[in-house]
């Protein structure tokens, strides 16, 4: 193979469409804007949301309710079936982050009770729900709760 026998793939190379270059092109005199108006002009561009002087959706809709987004704790989901992945007796959250339950150290773990446990494991967590703590505790493990800054 040489260098100049390199051609790029079908279709790698679209040629641009060049409007208002005569009416033999397909695209001349209005050059695919229609015909007259504000959006046929050049330096045209609208703001997100106009609705031509309209009272906006946004302010026509009332608003409800209450977002605490400020103060809001985001918690990484792990189900008990997927305590056996980490292959440990002791389950801690860097166990966890080994093993890709959770993707950070930095955010809450919370422990849901989506399966079965099948020995006894001393889980490290954030939070538990009641029946993750209560399948843990019958498999003769612990649900120890930590403290998060």
């Amino acid at each position: 193979m040489i260098i100049n026998d390199i051609r790029p793939i079908k279709k790698a190379l679209k040629k641009r469409k060049r409007v208002g270059r005569g009416p033999g092109s397909g695209w001349g005199k209005t050059a695919g804007r229609g015909h007259n108006g504000q959006k046929s002009r050049s330096g045209y561009s609208r703001r997100f949301g106009f609705e031509g002087g309209q009272m906006p959706l946004v302010r026509r809709v009332p608003k409800r309710g209450f977002t605490n987004a400020l103060f809001k704790k985001e918690f990484q989901i792990v189900n008990l079936k997927d305590l056996a992945k980490v292959g440990k007796e002791e389950i801690t959250i860097d166990a966890m982050k080994i093993a890709g339950l959770i993707k950070s150290d930095k955010k809450p773990t919370k422990v849901l009770g989506v399966g079965e446990v099948d020995k006894a494991y001393t889980v490290y967590a954030h939070k538990f729900s009641e029946s993750a703590k209560k399948k843990i505790e019958d498999a003769g493990g612990k649900a120890i709760i930590l403290e998060f800054k």
